[in-house]
């Protein structure tokens, strides 16, 4: 194969030209790069870079043409007579996976990851004797991964890229099945779990585990992580208050670290700092960076606490930054925070991280917080502002600022979070149910009985149930038939997940409208999908609520965007001042706009100007024209260089 070094840093050097990447993020690109050879692409996605899909996305537009996602390859079935088109060693020469072959067209369809070279596609078209060869764009090693499992029959080839790891699941049900988990036993069993992963991975595997993360073994690893999430939740789940509180708090730690550029290892030690803040500190105060600012009772407790994570954990090999998040997450960013021995920049990266995070997580999740009420995103965002250069980093505040107010309002602009409520008394089953519900996208509330739940239903704007039959003081199905005669609950998706498995109670589930009855135990993850699909089937019958918010909270060109990328039809809606606008989007594309008198492109550039004001999208508005031609990428572009100009 042709030699690519050149090729391969003129594409991230282009990428940082059309700013898809930063400059941190391309000199830990090409540092990787140099470092590891191999593919700039790879290099890229290992350091966190840019998303898979985000780099497809480019590719594919660099390259005119669709991508093929490392899922989508995964599950690939292809036809033997579409294999034999590229013999194995043809394909791994080439770095060419054939997916799709039409005998009537004479066009075979391939997989690769440089599209563009016509010396390949023209060796492949040759040996294939078709009239054509399309040639859509992937990740390479999913390339390497799709021929290793087609045509070698590697059924674990994609393992390598799969970041979800299973291994943890044993682990988790040993502790569900002795009923031990408490936080001494929780430490005892993660001790427990990294010794038998010493053990079993052999000498060589633990040594290069060990320069992976710097001596440490698998504390960082995914199995570690994942355990440590399902333990801290179980040990969370008597505390109706902080259920699920670490778990996210680890979510948006990660997010930051991973956005900052950390090395992989390090954004791990501080996920893992994440889960394990809390423990040993669960009284009657909350301990966060805030509370122990501001109130005498919260700081004592704090120093009689503090450590007491890393006590608990000495049997555990804990990556020197998780140590010092944990120790110094209520330093105060002006010198006087607790054990009072650092400030500014001297505070650990980590801990001033850290006492972001759970201070957010707490004011958006905790009704007995200091506010009294949990608050939304930007309302917790402005707490934060308030305590910056006294309390917390003022370029975190910001940084977190800007990723938590928009990561929520492209989640409310795609309709992505479904609202669920899961009724079961046992805190057990319902554990991993809800993480992976969340992890999906879901907002997760839970109930232990019957008439609990009935008030929550009578309250909330919920999509879907998820329902035990054996219920107190009524049982599931008397729930399910009583809240069908309320209005909020007539077109109310319902699914029971229960141990009950006698056919009369199935049958009586689906006579009474159930849209499915699952017997436990279930997969959670399989489950979740099913849930995500009776969602979709559903969606036609109601209408969606639509959007609002500020341009302040997220720029147009940036709505524009995550419209566009997630194909939405409706109507935005612009009013900034006495100012009125709208641009209409069908499926993602931008059809028309008006501003004032101006219409078409026109009205749209001068939309682009607006800095302040308020949107609001009406998702159920339906466009009857088709009065601009021009792609939504083409139109910003053109926004952006009048704006550089200074045009109108």
């Amino acid at each position: 194969m042709r030699n690519r070094t050149k090729g391969d840093v003129r594409l991230l050097d282009q990428m940082l030209m059309d700013q898809r990447i930063s400059t941190e993020q391309y000199e830990a690109s090409l540092t990787h790069y140099q470092a590891n050879g191999g593919r700039i692409e790879e290099s890229m996605l290992e350091v966190n870079a840019i998303s898979e899909v985000d780099l497809l996305k480019y590719l594919a537009a660099f390259h005119k043409t669709r991508f093929v996602s490392t899922e989508k390859l995964s599950k690939a079935d292809i036809h033997r007579t579409t294999l034999e088109k590229v013999p194995k060693k043809l394909a791994e020469g080439l770095g060419v996976f054939p997916v799709l072959w039409d005998p009537q067209a004479g066009v075979l369809s391939v997989v690769t990851s440089d599209p563009d070279n016509l010396e390949v596609l023209k060796e492949v078209q040759i040996f294939a004797a078709a009239k054509e060869v399309r040639a859509f764009v992937a990740r390479p090693a999913a390339v390497r991964a799709a021929i290793a499992k087609a045509y070698g029959g590697d059924i674990h080839a994609f393992a390598i890229l799969d970041r979800s790891a299973h291994e943890q699941f044993q682990t988790m049900l040993d502790v569900y099945e002795r009923n031990l988990v408490s936080e001494e036993t929780m430490a005892v069993a993660l001790a427990d779990a990294r010794e038998r992963e010493r053990v079993l991975s052999g000498d060589a595997l633990e040594q290069s585990a060990s320069v992976a993360v710097g001596g440490l073994g698998t504390v960082t690893s995914e199995p570690y992580i994942e355990t440590l999430n399902v333990m801290v939740s179980l040990i969370e789940n008597p505390r109706p208050d902080l259920r699920g509180h670490s778990s996210h708090v680890a979510r948006l730690t990660k997010r930051i670290a991973e956005r900052i550029g950390l090395a992989p290892v390090e954004v791990a030690s501080m996920v893992v700092a994440a889960h394990l803040h809390d423990l040993g500190k669960m009284s009657a105060y909350h301990l966060t960076a805030l509370n122990v600012s501001q109130y005498e009772g919260h700081r004592v407790a704090a120093e009689k606490s503090y450590m007491t994570p890393r006590r608990l954990l000495e049997g555990v090999n804990l990556n020197p930054s998780t140590i010092k998040a944990l120790e110094s997450m209520y330093e105060r960013f002006d010198g006087t925070g607790l054990p009072g021995v650092l400030g500014g920049k001297d505070i650990p990266l980590g801990a001033r991280i850290l006492a972001i995070t759970d201070t957010y997580a707490d004011l958006t999740q905790n009704p007995r917080n200091p506010f009294r009420k949990t608050l939304r995103p930007m309302e917790a965002s402005e707490v934060l502002e308030r305590f910056k250069t006294t309390v917390f980093d003022p370029n975190l505040v910001d940084l977190f600022k800007h990723a938590v107010t928009g990561d929520d309002m492209r989640a409310r602009l795609l309709a992505n979070r479904h609202k669920a409520l899961v009724i079961d008394p046992d805190p057990e089953e319902t554990t991993l149910l809800e993480l992976r519900m969340i992890e999906q996208g879901f907002e997760v509330v839970i109930c232990r009985a019957s008439d609990q739940a009935a008030k929550a239903l009578h309250s909330g704007d919920f999509e879907i149930v998820v329902s035990e039959v054996d219920l107190k003081p009524e049982d599931g199905f008397a729930l399910f038939g009583a809240m069908k005669e309320q209005p909020y609950g007539q077109d109310l998706s319902w699914v029971f997940l229960t141990r009950r498995a006698a056919r009369g109670d199935v049958q009586r589930g689906f006579d009474l409208g159930a849209a499915d009855y699952v017997i436990k135990p279930a997969q959670a993850d399989v489950l979740v999908t099913k849930l995500k699909q009776i969602i979709e089937r559903n969606a036609t019958k109601t209408r969606h609520k639509g959007v609002s918010g500020s341009l302040t909270e997220m720029a147009l060109p940036d709505i524009v965007q995550i419209l566009w990328h997630g194909r939405k039809t409706g109507a935005l809606r612009i009013r900034s001042g006495s100012d009125h606008g709208e641009i209409h989007f069908q499926h993602g594309a931008i059809v028309n706009a008006m501003h004032g008198r101006l219409r078409g492109e026109d009205a749209f550039y001068t939309m682009l100007r607006l800095k302040s004001g308020e949107f609001a999208l009406d998702p159920n508005f339906i466009p009857q024209a088709k009065v601009i031609h021009d792609s939504p990428e083409a139109l910003l572009l053109e926004g952006m260089r009048r704006l550089d100009e200074g045009q109108g």
